[in-house]
């Protein structure tokens, strides 16, 4: 497993990678479980294997979240290597952002609906990343969980508009025995709310019940809840327990 934080290095690379059936799992590091699954999925699936690390700042609509997001490069490097992983691709802001974010991908119908709507600039800043990362790479195929629903049709949909030869293949969730989804960010919740959090998970599930009704569940076992909707065929929520944002779907 080769680690290239150089774009330039990476090019010259890339060049000499012909007629090989590329894969990319675009990350933002601290992997968990979910994450090997997609590295373990791309790895079987191509003969070249790439994984891209960058924590990519346009996306996050609150700096402390930008903070906070746990940084693992070290493990993350040991997961790949274990999965059997060819390249590490993880750039510097410096060389991602040349142009200082002059630049952007921007959707106008969806981007603003669910998490939009509650995270101003957000998918403008995940869809310009991975517009980036997927020109860098250049792979056949890239892998995307479905835990975050939203950005994979929006990135399905972005891969179309632009005639990107790329295959957006969709992973299922992976979840803890609770049936908490598995996410970067459970790793800042206590014990006690890691146990609670997987209450979004099972009042999404109560596809018998109301959205209203989910939101006012959740909302008396103490969540802060962005929306509980259906669409894109599924039920979709979003939720804050003790500052820590989840979100999570199910088949509708």
């Amino acid at each position: 497993m080769e680690v290239i934080r150089d774009l330039n290095v990476w090019r010259e690379l890339r060049k000499g990678v012909k007629g090989e059936d590329v894969g990319c799992v675009p990350t933002m590091g601290a992997l968990h479980l979910g994450h090997r699954s997609l590295l373990e999925r791309c790895r079987r699936e191509n003969s070249i294997s790439v994984l891209t690390i960058f924590v990519n700042p346009t996306q996050f609509d609150q700096p402390q979240d930008l903070k906070s997001y746990p940084k693992t490069f070290e493990a993350d490097c040991q997961m790949a290597h274990e999965v059997g992983i060819d390249y590490i691709l993880a750039p510097t802001y410096e060389q991602i952002y040349e142009d200082g974010y002059r630049f952007k991908v921007v959707e106008k119908e969806i981007s603003g609906l669910l998490c939009g709507e509650h995270r101003p600039g957000h998918f403008d800043g995940v869809l310009t990343i991975v517009m980036k990362l997927l020109h860098l790479v250049q792979p056949r195929r890239a892998y995307f969980g479905e835990k975050d629903f939203q950005q994979m049709v929006l990135i399905q949909d972005m891969v179309k508009a632009f005639f990107m030869d790329v295959d957006i293949v969709p992973c299922p969730v992976v979840r803890e025995e609770s049936g908490l989804a598995m996410s970067s960010r459970n790793r800042h919740l206590s014990e006690q709310n890691r146990i609670l959090a997987s209450n979004l998970f099972h009042h999404l599930s109560s596809l018998d019940e109301s959205c209203d009704q989910v939101k006012e569940k959740l909302s008396r076992l103490g969540f802060d809840v962005d929306y509980v909707e259906e669409r894109f065929g599924r039920r979709l929520g979003a939720v804050r327990l003790s500052g820590v944002r989840l979100i999570d779907n199910v088949q509708a």
